[in-house]
């Protein structure tokens, strides 16, 4: 068995690489959960979306979401004025909706990815690094950002203080 410590896209390539090399089935990964975050009412957690699509054979060519995904509902979201800024493409927001069920039925995390990891036929063990909810801060001359809205929203264009 090989346990590698994980974080997304570059992670996500690791893992890949090292299943390719030993089988899923010898493979455990723990994946950063610190970039998680809240959108549009919805529990996302890129990281370890990226590993589990990564393992399944289904993610984009872009490094992150599903193959072929359309963002028709990003679209309509702005149409309404809502920020859209983190691309969630619709068969990714299917992930999102169904890990945010099930967390409201109570689930835990480790739980809500065996079961997705299953769905997608995923050998490989993933685990998210706690339950618990984490978060990554950035504090930036314009105040405190979460990891995701520095990166990906304002493009990591402020230094990090």
């Amino acid at each position: 068995m090989i346990l590698a410590l994980s974080g997304g896209t570059g992670g996500a390539k690791l893992l890949d690489g090292l299943a390719r090399t030993v089988g899923q089935p010898r493979l455990a990964a723990v994946v950063n959960t610190g970039d998680d975050g809240d959108f549009h009412g919805l529990r996302v957690c890129p990281d370890l979306d990226i590993c589990l699509y990564t393992l399944a054979g289904v993610v984009a060519e872009r490094g992150w979401g599903f193959a072929d995904d359309t963002f028709r509902c990003l679209e309509g979201l702005q149409t309404y004025g809502d920020e859209a800024w983190f691309g969630l493409g619709d068969r990714d927001l299917a992930t999102h909706i169904h890990r945010t069920v099930r967390l409201g039925e109570g689930w835990k995390l480790s739980r809500i990815v065996d079961e997705l990891a299953a769905r997608l036929g995923v050998e490989a063990k993933v685990m998210p690094m706690t339950d618990a909810p984490v978060r990554s801060r950035i504090t930036t001359p314009s105040g405190p950002k979460t990891f995701q809205e520095y990166l990906v929203r304002d493009g990591a264009s402020e230094e990090i203080t």
